[in-house]
């Protein structure tokens, strides 16, 4: 049985059966291919939710929930606004609103003002996903122009997180793990056909350091 109250402490929940209550990932240029060879591979009860921070066009409305769902067994759904984060659900942040983690397990959409010219900005879901789940939180940064993530990164591992970046060689666009990587912060640097296994690996169970 998932545990989804918050403890006396004023925690967010925590799920069992994981090493990591959430997985927090950040793309742009070529990032719906990235997403997909991450996100096909995860069983149906993987045990850890996943938000989603893809740069899109903010005018026009997004098909990335149904384009992904399509292709992967856990569910995926563009995220609204006090969604509850359960496991095996991927929640998608929709055009032109920043995704943000509440310390009681639910989310929030904001138009507030632009970070670094974006909107969603995955430095502000790092963010704050690092300030709630601490040390049960993985970041993942996977290709994109730009240096979007950088400073949540930062955050993520601030705060005891877990940091996993698609290196450069197989980014299509590689401004966005470039950026991650030259912070110092990062804990994995993987090629894209790796990183879904090192991420089962962390969330079920143990992953060394490569």
């Amino acid at each position: 049985m998932i545990q989804m109250a918050q403890d006396a402490n004023n925690h967010p929940p925590h799920f069992r059966n994981a090493a990591f209550d959430i997985v927090a990932i950040a793309a742009s240029a070529g990032g719906l291919t990235a997403l997909v060879k991450v996100l096909s591979t995860l069983r149906a009860a993987f045990p850890a939710a996943i938000a989603i921070v893809q740069h899109l066009a903010p005018e026009h409305p997004s098909f990335m929930a149904e384009i992904l769902s399509r292709r992967t067994d856990i569910t995926v759904k563009q995220a609204q606004e006090g969604d509850y984060l359960t496991p095996g659900t991927a929640y998608i942040a929709p055009p032109n609103r920043h995704l943000l983690v509440n310390d009681d397990g639910t989310l929030s959409l904001s138009q507030s003002k632009l970070v670094h010219f974006l909107r969603p900005s995955a430095d502000l879901l790092f963010e704050s996903v690092a300030a709630t789940y601490k040390e049960r939180a993985i970041a993942i940064v996977l290709t994109g122009t730009g240096s979007d993530g950088a400073m949540g990164v930062e955050a993520i591992k601030k705060m005891g997180g877990t940091v996993i970046v698609q290196d450069l060689k197989t980014a299509e666009f590689s401004g966005m793990p470039s950026a991650a990587i030259k912070t110092g912060n990062v804990d994995f640097i993987l090629p894209l056909d790796e990183i879904s296994n090192a991420l089962v690996t962390l969330v079920e169970g143990e992953c060394r350091e490569v």
